[in-house]
């Protein structure tokens, strides 16, 4: 369901530019600068705020607050106007917004040249099967996505993929090519994930790296993360040193972490981390 749908309006343009701006409260400044005779307040389940939208001269704009809270002015702005309460799910709402920027993404930015190695597919197919079985819609996280081979097998799994990286031009690859899905994909910076997502059952990092002195620091940092919103994680890298390193980095946050080297793969993923959490 789009965004508009939810709010009962033809169309609404939104006041954060990504959705990577979504934790920026500086927004709801310039929502609260909106020209605008009518608004829309839409709540959650529990009856928490999930967005406003005001009409303009040019139509709709919204702010989104998954990622932050309304200002108590912009609340008392819609309760001296003409306005409507609206409720939906936060699911269905964050699914929206999602798919918002997504497709306002594929839109402004040319994807990267394919990157995807027809093998590729299958490998993966194997690697997380052989872990994990199939699913029943269970979430699973797919961080540093890339161009979204592995939300691609996860949905072939029967998982839900929620998948984020902060290259925009491989994201408007994996878009273009359908392997991401506009309503399960994010713009964002991946050492701050735990500010857009809630913690779900399962979470891949496909072939991290390359993991050195000056890189250590940025992927301890998405690793940790990851591990933080995840019970369960498969995480893949290039050498054994990689590995241990995530080892490490799992179990200072209670993590169990096993790492088996996987012959089944000589380029890609050739060390597995499987970690669940104490």
């Amino acid at each position: 369901m789009k965004a508009s749908e939810i709010l009962g309006v033809e169309a609404v343009g939104f006041v954060e530019p990504a959705f990577a701006a979504l934790t920026d409260c500086t927004f709801n400044m310039v929502l609260a600068e909106v020209v605008g005779d009518e608004g829309r307040l839409l709540v959650d389940e529990n009856e928490e705020p999930l967005a406003l939208a005001f009409r303009g001269p040019d139509g709709w704009t919204a702010g989104s607050f998954l990622c932050r809270n309304p200002s108590l002015a912009l609340i008392e702005r819609f309760e001296y106007m003409n306005g409507e309460i609206f409720q939906e799910d936060r699911t269905v709402w964050a699914a929206a917004v999602r798919e918002y920027f997504s497709e306002a993404l594929r839109a402004a930015v040319p994807p990267s040249v394919e990157d995807l190695n027809p093998v590729r597919r299958g490998i993966l197919n194997n690697l997380i099967s052989g872990y994990w079985g199939d699913a029943k819609g269970e979430t699973c996280i797919d961080c540093c996505c890339g161009s979204g081979v592995g939300s691609l097998v996860l949905r072939e799994l029967g998982y839900s993929p929620l998948s984020y990286d902060n290259d925009e031009t491989l994201l408007s690859r994996g878009l273009a090519e359908g392997r991401l899905l506009p309503g399960e994909t994010m713009w964002l910076d991946a050492t701050i994930a735990t500010q857009y997502l809630e913690p779900v059952p399962k979470g891949i990092g496909i072939m991290m790296g390359e993991i050195n002195t000056f890189t250590q620091e940025m992927w301890r940092q998405i690793i940790s993360e990851l591990f933080l919103l995840t019970r369960e994680t498969l995480i893949t890298v290039g050498t054994g040193q990689e590995a241990l390193l995530i080892r490490d980095w799992g179990e200072e946050l209670g993590q169990e972490v096993e790492v088996k080297e996987n012959t089944a793969d000589p380029i890609y993923d050739l060390w597995v981390c499987r970690s669940t959490r104490k």
